[in-house]
């Protein structure tokens, strides 16, 4: 990680990356603000309609969000006995964002893919050969 930042602020003056760290913010902010509103309004809009339950204000609609991310929330939550470190560690190698091995995706297929489709083929060309009936 820290490679990436050191490539992607290599170019950047000392005031740009402030003003980048400042707009971030902003922006985050502007999207937490947001998102509070859009559970208020589904909840409000739903809820008491078909559950009979009272309309919730801002605060108590970010509350509710906190705490069903708390209850509910990814990786590394919800009561687990493990260390909090042995859980992070879970997290990042059940990662759908986990790359790493995509690295040696080219490799492969160089070396060895096209051998494996080619008989991927074969496999299917003699299943029609022997099941011509059959069609999937």
């Amino acid at each position: 990680m820290k490679n990436f930042f050191t490539h992607k602020f290599r170019k950047k003056s000392p005031l740009e990356i402030v003003g980048i760290i400042i707009f971030g913010a902003i922006a985050i902010t502007g999207l937490a603000i947001l998102f509070g509103f859009v559970i208020m309004w589904l909840w409000n809009w739903l809820m008491p309609l078909i559950f009979g339950l009272p309309l919730l204000n801002y605060w108590q609609a970010i509350g509710l969000f906190i705490l069903l991310k708390i209850l509910i929330g990814g990786c590394g939550t919800g009561g687990s006995s493990k260390s909090s470190k042995h859980s992070k560690n879970e997290c990042k190698k059940d990662s759908k964002t986990d790359f790493s091995k995509w690295k040696h995706y080219d490799k492969f297929w160089k070396e060895e893919g096209d051998k494996f489709y080619q008989e991927f083929i074969d496999r299917q060309m003699t299943q029609t050969e022997e099941n011509p009936s059959e069609t999937e």
